[in-house]
């Protein structure tokens, strides 16, 4: 008896799920290494994960990106406080002390 659980999926969710390049999954069609069906024009490929699990993986991939854009942020801030501080010595060194009381280099 064959499975029947599973979902179709669009071309573009079924490469994210599978973690795979859509060309390459055009190319498995056109080979037929994967079950698909065409639906008012457009490629559907039958996965035999479930809707949740699908789901969950794309959830999982949100959050992967989340954290991903949370690190890229602080490294960001980090680099722009050490450019306010390069800036501020060439100042320094450029243009000597401006405020009275302070030494000029």
């Amino acid at each position: 008896m064959a499975n029947t659980e599973g979902t179709w999926l669009s071309i573009l969710d079924y490469s994210h799920f599978k973690k795979v390049s859509i060309s390459t999954i055009r190319r498995h069609i056109k080979a037929n290494l994967v079950k698909w069906k065409e639906h008012e024009g457009k490629y559907l490929i039958w996965t035999q994960a479930d809707v949740q699990t699908v789901a969950l993986r794309k959830e999982g991939d949100v959050l992967a990106l989340r954290l991903e854009l949370q690190r890229l942020q602080q490294e960001n801030r980090h680099l722009m406080e050490e450019l306010n501080e390069a800036r501020m010595l060439i100042g320094l060194y450029e243009g000597g002390a401006t405020e009275p009381g302070e030494l000029r280099l």
